[in-house]
């Protein structure tokens, strides 16, 4: 990361003395884009933390509003907030400039719409001191939004709390990302360790939960909302392209077969949706050979792309297959479960889901 070694912060106050003698300092990492109505917000949260040995590494991705204004009032204010431009564009490179600049032991991320709970800082860097280097501190999040929330997100929410009270994020690292974006804290050896943002690969977020899992970054559980998720229309994951559903499943099917998946074993992939046709689309232009299941009678017997549908019992005459399983729909999904489980089974060694 030579490229930005004599980056400057565009405002430098006075360092505290309290920073000078924390060991394990938090730096927070900020990209910063036209998030104007709600940047504030965010500081002040920062501000308002019960620890208070942190950095802020505020990054502005090239905002046309008054973001770099407000950020570079609050540099003025206090010595722990450093502002710099990003010397690239989009999300990945604003993480790289920022980290680049990361003084701090502990390394956390902030979006720039959001708030943090006041303790959250304190109940990381706590359980990360308790733990040591190897693990990735969580906490529950809870989604706000000016409007009402969809039934999607609230079950995402209940979803992604439910594993990090148990530390099981990794057993379902294929559905969705299971790691928060804004609500991890690490070591920053650790994050060296599993290359940072290096990857040009998007959805960055869930890029970086997959690396934390590769390389055996244990999770520490944790029972408290530690961070407030604001939704909003304008919302980068709502709106770029980095964060359609394909790029999700091009990011799944690429370290399932880095990862999971096992050469020797049949491959069955089970479902014939949306998802199901764009998995099975990337297998065969990857010549990577797989039998195709589902339990929609219309289907079995029929012939797409080549691969003729099979009635899901065909199963049954597979010796140790892995399965992808692509089918969203809840009640489908638990019959499923019962069925691989009948079978004798595992979840996150014989069958996948991807949704």
């Amino acid at each position: 990361m030579n490229w930005n070694q004599n980056l400057k912060p565009l405002s430098e106050p006075h360092t505290t003395e309290a920073n000078e003698m924390q060991v394990n300092k938090v730096s927070i990492l900020i990209p910063v884009k036209n998030t104007e109505a709600y940047l504030a917000q965010c500081i002040q949260s920062i501000l308002d933390q019960t620890f208070p040995y942190w950095e802020v590494l505020a990054v502005d991705d090239h905002s046309t509003d008054s973001c770099l204004h407000i950020l570079t009032s609050y540099a003025q204010g206090d010595a722990r907030i450093k502002v710099y431009k990003n010397q690239g564009n989009g999300i990945i490179d604003a993480l790289r400039t920022a980290f680049s600049m990361a003084t701090g032991t502990l390394i956390t991320r902030m979006d720039s719409d959001d708030r943090m709970a006041s303790h959250k800082l304190e109940v990381m860097v706590q359980n990360l001191e308790n733990t040591g280097p190897g693990h990735l501190a969580l906490g529950k999040v809870k989604y706000f939004s000016a409007k009402k929330l969809g039934k999607g997100y609230k079950s995402y929410e209940k979803w992604l709390n439910s594993l990090t009270e148990q530390a099981d994020n990794y057993t379902e690292i294929y559905k969705e990302c299971v790691i928060p974006s804004p609500c991890w804290m690490v070591y920053k050896t650790d994050l060296d360790l599993v290359g940072a943002f290096t990857p040009n690969r998007y959805p960055e977020d869930y890029d970086l939960a997959f690396r934390f899992y590769q390389h055996g970054i244990k999770c520490i559980a944790s029972s408290e909302i530690l961070h407030h998720w604001r939704d909003y229309e304008q919302r980068t994951s709502r709106t770029h392209e980095h964060y359609a559903e394909n790029s999700f499943l091009h990011l799944k099917l690429h370290y399932f077969l880095k990862l999971d998946h096992h050469k020797e074993r049949p491959l069955l992939l089970w479902g014939a949706g949306k998802k199901g046709k764009r998995i099975a689309k990337r297998l065969i232009s990857r010549h990577i050979s797989f039998g195709w299941l589902c339990n929609n009678s219309n289907k079995i017997g029929k012939v797409i792309y080549g691969k003729t549908m099979q009635h899901y019992k065909c199963l049954e005459n597979y010796k140790d297959a892995q399965i992808i399983v692509t089918i969203a729909n809840k009640e489908a999904q638990e019959f499923i479960r019962d069925y691989l489980s009948d079978l004798g089974k595992i979840p996150s060694k014989d069958y996948y889901f991807f949704c």
